[in-house]
């Protein structure tokens, strides 16, 4: 980007997407504490965030392509397994994945401002990354949330990649969909690296694309075919990755 687009942009950040965005998430959450209080978690937990991901994407004029949903079957759960680059996965998966879902995000979320009550009104799953009791009651928690016919999604790399490579994933999301028999769809997710990558202060202009890949059975018989199985997960989602 050359000087004067980039003095453009910044401007563009500062007076319009700043402010409108911040009011648009602040109105998202209280919607959706609100709502979850008097309805059903599983429309107005998922449908206010919805709108709000994809309007985040259109102001930062983020051009999106979502490619496999006819993969998907309607009322059947998933564990969506992604790999983590930037901050606009999340806005990438709640605007365009298509299904209701909730997230299994890291605890230290719960202390955002109108995000972390907004997350736990609409029965998001904060997980201690730490392990212990509290970890546990987290993918016991998963687990009732699947059998409800609701999805959910992970980062199997458990944190955002600082250069754009996929990283080593851990187990925790694949024990969940091997304790419920249910099956994994790898998502490849590409472009958001490129828009807002780790350590930047403001996003830029870029496209997007969500690749809903076939969903994978993960019923490994012993503990040599679950890493198999893991890293064939990890090497599928690489492969729809776009540079």
């Amino acid at each position: 980007m050359n000087p004067f687009l980039k003095a453009f942009w910044l401007l563009y950040l500062v007076l319009i997407y700043l402010p409108i965005g911040v009011t648009a998430t602040i109105i998202c959450a209280i919607v959706t504490i609100v709502m979850c209080a008097i309805g059903d978690h599983k429309i107005w937990g998922y449908y206010p965030g919805k709108w709000w991901a994809r309007f985040i994407c259109l102001l930062t004029f983020s051009r999106v392509e979502v490619v496999g949903s006819e993969n998907l079957k309607k009322g059947q759960s998933y564990v969506f397994a992604a790999n983590h680059a930037s901050i606009y996965d999340v806005f990438l998966i709640y605007g365009y994945i298509g299904v209701s879902f909730k997230w299994i995000i890291k605890k230290e979320l719960q202390t955002v401002p109108f995000i972390g009550k907004a997350c736990i009104s609409a029965g998001h799953i904060y997980i201690n990354r730490d392990g212990g009791k509290e970890a546990l009651k987290s993918i016991q928690r998963a687990k009732e949330i699947l059998s409800e016919s609701v999805s959910v999604v992970v980062f199997p790399e458990g944190s955002r990649t600082k250069n754009g490579e996929v990283g080593r994933f851990k187990r925790g999301a694949f024990e969940i969909s091997k304790d419920m028999q249910l099956p994994i769809v790898p998502i490849s997710l590409s472009g958001c690296y490129h828009v807002m990558k780790v350590g930047s202060s403001y996003p830029v202009p870029g496209k997007l694309k969500l690749h809903i890949h076939p969903p994978v059975d993960f019923k490994p018989q012993d503990h040599e075919e679950e890493l198999q199985l893991i890293e064939k997960i990890r090497n599928t989602i690489i492969s729809g990755i776009e540079s």
